[in-house]
Parts: C-alpha cells; sequence; structure tokens
C-alpha cells in the first residue's frame, strides 16, 4: 500500500478515536508533535492492525496460569518479522487517576503487551479476518483501554461502552483473581475460561469464535497451540503449581521449544518467506499479577532462537 492509501484508512478512524476515547487521542497528538509526524502518521500506527485486515503475519504463542485464588501468571512469545525489532520500546505510563502502566510496545503504539499497578494485564494474539469497522476501537486502543483498567471486569465494562473492537483480534487478559480469553471482532466477541489445570492458551486463530470467516495462518498457528498445552499440561500433572510456576521455568520448558520448527513456539522464521512476513519470535515476557506488587520479566529471542542471557524487570522505577 502506499503511505497516502495508509493515511486515507487512518483518517477513517480520527474520528473515531478522538470521540471515544479523546485522551489516548490526545495522547496520539502530543507524540505526534513532539516526534514530528503529522497526526494521521501515528493514528495509523496504532490501527495497523485495522488497515491491513487478514494481511499481515505476525503470530504469538500465550498462556494464563493461575497460581492461586489471587495470582495468576500471565505470559507469551511476541512474533513478527525480525525487521520490527529495533522499534520495540519499554515504557511506562503514568496518569492521574489510573494505574501506573508497564509495557512493551512498538514505539508510537499506544497500547500493547504489559500490566498495570492494579494488576491487570493483557496478551494480544493478531487473528487473520477480514471483517472490520471504523466506527469501533482500533486493537492497540482497546489494549491500553484494558491496561487503564482496575479489574477484568471493568475492562470489559469499558469496551463495551465504548462499543466493542475494530477488527477480529483475542485479548489474554488477567487479573489476581480471572483471566479471561477474549475472542473480539466487530460482530461479536466470545470469552475462553480457564481449564480444569487453570490455563487459558492461545495462538493465532479463533478457538469457539464464529462471528467472523477467517482466513487461517498458516498451519503453524495449530501446531503452536497443540505443543504449548501439551507441555503446560505436563508440568501441570508433574506438580508445577503456585509458586513453581516462575518465569524461569515458563522460558526454559515453553518458549524456548523448537518443536515443529520453523512453526514453532519460538519462531525462527520460514526462510522461504520474504523477510517483511517472515514471523520470528522478538521477545518473552512473563507477567506475575499478584497483589500488592505485580511484575514483569522481558527477556529478548535471539535470531537463533536461544532467549537473552539479560532480563528486563517490570518496574523498573
Amino acid at each position: 500500500m502506499s503511505w497516502a492509501s495508509v493515511l486515507a484508512l487512518a483518517n477513517e478512524f480520527q474520528a473515531t478515536l478522538a470521540k471515544l476515547t479523546p485522551d489516548i487521542y490526545e495522547e496520539m497528538q502530543g507524540i505526534a508533535e513532539g516526534a514530528g509526524f503529522g497526526i494521521l502518521d501515528i493514528v495509523a500506527l496504532n490501527c495497523r492492525s485495522e488497515i491491513a485486515l487478514g494481511r499481515f503475519s505476525d503470530g504469538c504463542t500465550s498462556i494464563s496460569w493461575k497460581k492461586n485464588e489471587n495470582s495468576r501468571v500471565l505470559a507469551q512469545n511476541w512474533d513478527w518479522t525480525r525487521m520490527v525489532g529495533e522499534n520495540l520500546a519499554a515504557v511506562s505510563i503514568e496518569k492521574a487517576g489510573k494505574p501506573r502502566i508497564y509495557m512493551v510496545t512498538e514505539a508510537g503504539i499506544v497500547g500493547k503487551i504489559g500490566f498495570n499497578t492494579a494488576g491487570v494485564g493483557t496478551g494480544l494474539n493478531a487473528i487473520r479476518a477480514k471483517d472490520g469497522s471504523n466506527s469501533k476501537l482500533p486493537i492497540h486502543v482497546a489494549l491500553r483501554v484494558c491496561l487503564e483498567s482496575t479489574s477484568v471486569e471493568n475492562a470489559l465494562q469499558t469496551l463495551a461502552s465504548c462499543g466493542g473492537v475494530a477488527s477480529a483480534q483475542h485479548i489474554l487478559i488477567a487479573d489476581p483473581t480471572i483471566s479471561l480469553g477474549l475472542e473480539l471482532s466487530p460482530v461479536g466477541d466470545v470469552h475462553l475460561k480457564e481449564d480444569e489445570f487453570g490455563m487459558i492458551t492461545h495462538s493465532n486463530h479463533f478457538l469457539e469464535n464464529r462471528y467472523v470467516d477467517e482466513n487461517p495462518f498458516k498451519p503453524g498457528t495449530y501446531l503452536r497451540l497443540e505443543r504449548i498445552r501439551e507441555l503446560a499440561q505436563n508440568l501441570a500433572k508433574d506438580g508445577v503449581k503456585g509458586e513453581k510456576i516462575t518465569p524461569t521455568l515458563l522460558r526454559e520448558k515453553l518458549f524456548t521449544d523448537s518443536r515443529n520448527a520453523p512453526y514453532a513456539i519460538c519462531a525462527l522464521g520460514d526462510p522461504n518467506l520474504h523477510r517483511t512476513v517472515r514471523s520470528c519470535s522478538l521477545f518473552n515476557i512473563v507477567m506475575n499479577l499478584s497483589m500488592p506488587n505485580p511484575s514483569a520479566e522481558v527477556v529478548l529471542v535471539h535470531p537463533e532462537g536461544r532467549m537473552g542471557d539479560s532480563v528486563m524487570k517490570m518496574p523498573w522505577v
């Protein structure tokens, strides 16, 4: 697409953002001014999933896991072209009357993967479906709305009051007492609940939402989902629970797994694909959603599929 065509589509969302989330739209204006871009450039970034509508190739494998009645772990590998790795940003957002947010995002995008000081965390899995609506919230703005919430229930209420989301996507959301897999679309939503192991697992296809006509990702999405379920359930059967569910354990036992390469949980990228659509694991995040001190660990993934030695801890301030 030409950038002019992209901006024309972004223009269709501008009024929606100004109406539904005026404070977040004002923040986008500030980003545009500070970075020396037009407001539609920043709107386009924040609507990238909706503008692409089924033509993108980012992946991701995610899990939530109940530690006890008042604690959840939320974790995922985030996959996309390695070219975007240099644009990743760790962000802290403090806003009056809202929980403080810690997240990993792409520079200029106001909502993504992370948690807040109220213990609400979000993960994202892209769904390849062509149904869209420019009168609803772009998924990255919906993620920001969730991260400004005080609970999962509060997030659901706010999303509903905004009329729902503009494209078909999956948000894995949790707070210390509950996790839900939000299979969202402009034409209908389905909420996945924790299974008998206290888990929700997801990749890049809808499990129960039949409101949209998917254009499925490559078979890797099914392989990754089956594999993370197998690995995580085996850990649970072996007695891993509670405080034994650590970031180190999840990285070593789940998120470095290379079975079914190049379409593994730790994705190396299909060498037969052009580099702009060759999806690789770029980072892993494990969030511990326990009050009063929710936290996370973030590790970058090297091109050969090895987790980096440097662990960034959140919060850092």
